[in-house]
């Protein structure tokens, strides 16, 4: 697998490996065959890279400014060698939400995100982006490094209004793997 990185964040990675890892160690419990599947802050596009060759309709999103790269190492990775050619797309979050992904057309199976809160100062958009992508039958398959305390406070207002569970945790690399669904749906 080739990866080109030209715009990560900071110590970005870990969290992606952890993630692909999960997802090919466990395929059989969370099949992607034919699922639809969409990545926030995709950064390389390593999580959706995997999706894909897993069997997966996948939407990677990102930044404007990511999305060129992104584009480069997805189709280098999957031209060819999978079943759905995924898509990239961007998504500034919390930003024309419905307008660029109506709920009406947009029913993902799975929402993926590897390390999207790190320091920065859009957690409530990024809440807010969950929770439009989010239906009913949505699981959230998120590996997240803790960093700081602002990231304490962003779970406690994301188990508002999600179900949380830790299903992998990496003690070593401080990194722990989530399932999310909406508060009240069966985990």
């Amino acid at each position: 697998m080739e990866i080109q990185n030209h715009c990560s964040p900071p110590s970005a990675g870990g969290e992606a490996l952890v993630l692909c890892h999960f997802l090919e160690t466990n395929a059989k419990q969370y099949s992607l065959v034919d699922k639809s599947v969409i990545e926030i802050g995709a950064g390389t596009g390593l999580v959706s890279i995997v999706a894909t060759l897993l069997g997966a309709h996948v939407t990677a999103t990102d930044l404007p400014e990511v999305l060129g790269n992104l584009q480069y190492n997805i189709l280098k990775n999957t031209k060819m060698k999978c079943k759905h050619q995924p898509q990239v797309k961007e998504l500034s979050w919390g930003v024309d939400l419905e307008k660029n992904f109506p709920k009406s057309l947009c029913q993902f199976d799975y929402i993926m995100a590897a390390d999207v809160v790190y320091y920065h100062p859009f957690l409530e958009e990024l809440l807010l982006t969950f929770h439009h992508l989010c239906q009913d039958n949505t699981v959230i398959l998120w590996a997240m490094k803790f960093r700081l305390d602002t990231k304490n406070q962003f779970m406690g207002r994301f188990q508002e209004l999600f179900d949380l569970e830790v299903i992998s945790n990496f003690p070593s690399l401080n990194i722990t793997l989530y399932k999310a669904m909406r508060r009240g749906k069966k985990m």
